[in-house]
């Protein structure tokens, strides 16, 4: 593929026309068009749509000009880099984090980084669904204990565990009586396997309160309608202040973050910038440092 055509595309796609393409980039806007135009039968793909007032991209020309985007924007910064002696975070920065997370530490350390790196235009999408960060054009996702995906390399950033809280004045029950629950789910009626000083536990659950964010979970159960599992970052202050009970820890996998990106790309200034700012907000990378941080 000629490098110089691909790159006369993406003028082209980002500028939205051959015309302001040309006055941008200060070449004739004949010269766009054949090159786009042997950029296409070298490919075999029609890229875009041309009309007598518009010009609109095709499916294949949207793909390509997403990827090429960043490809070509890549090269400008390794190649500045190089003339610049060394290299320097710019240009866009698209990351998906889980809603949690984001809503109790992405805001600060989204500030924090913007102001270490002021030529870096941070985008931070909050979803907890998997996506595909080639196809929606990410550099970096957060996820909590992600599935495997060989064409997907990362770390763990952060590690919490799950525990059962509820305010002191709760009675626990007796065993096999059920206790008032607050869950993320109605139909959650799992009995919950609690590890405890005595031993294993196995706690009956009648949920009270069904809600979809471990924000509003651990609020409400703050406001006494009944215990929950919640990850022991959210709560260690707390039950550092009595104003919860710790009934015991979950059994099962532990919960950790990990920051993952394409393993076909090389990593991006901007990747290795926000990697480093993550590995010092959590240089330890502990639920109690997790709270500490987002406290502060």
């Amino acid at each position: 593929m000629d490098l110089l055509a691909l790159a006369d595309f993406a003028l082209v796609a980002r500028h939205g026309g051959f015309g302001r393409a040309a006055r941008a980039a200060g070449r004739p806007k004949a010269t766009l068009s054949r090159r786009v135009a042997e950029l296409e039968a070298s490919l075999g793909l029609r890229l875009l749509e041309r009309g007598s007032q518009t010009l609109k991209l095709t499916e294949e020309g949207r793909a390509l000009s997403e990827r090429a985007g960043r490809l070509l924007l890549e090269l400008e910064e390794t190649a500045s880099a190089i003339a610049a002696g060394g290299e320097a975070p710019r240009g866009r920065l698209r990351i998906s984090a889980p809603l949690l997370f984001s809503q109790t530490a992405m805001g600060r350390i989204a500030g924090e980084f913007a102001r270490a790196y002021p030529e870096v235009r941070l985008e931070v999408t909050t979803e907890d669904r998997p996506v595909d960060m080639i196809e929606e054009g990410f550099d970096l996702v957060i996820r909590v204990n992600p599935d495997p995906d060989e064409s997907l390399v990362g770390r763990i950033f952060l590690r919490d565990r799950l525990v059962v809280v509820a305010t002191p004045d709760l009675v626990r029950p007796a065993a096999g009586q059920p206790v008032p629950a607050v869950v993320r789910s109605a139909a959650d009626r799992q009995a919950w396997q609690v590890r405890t000083p005595g031993g294993h536990k196995t706690i009956a659950v009648d949920p009270v309160v069904a809600l979809s964010s471990m924000i509003m979970v651990r609020d409400a159960v703050r406001a006494g309608a009944g215990a929950a599992r919640l990850p022991l970052s959210l709560v260690s202050h707390d039950l550092a202040r009595g104003t919860l009970a710790h009934w015991g820890d979950v059994e099962g996998p532990e919960i950790a973050l990990w920051a993952l990106y394409p393993s076909r790309r090389l990593l991006s200034a901007r990747v290795s910038a926000f990697l480093e700012h993550l590995k010092a907000a959590f240089p330890q990378g502990t639920p109690d440092e997790l709270a500490a941080y987002v406290e502060r």
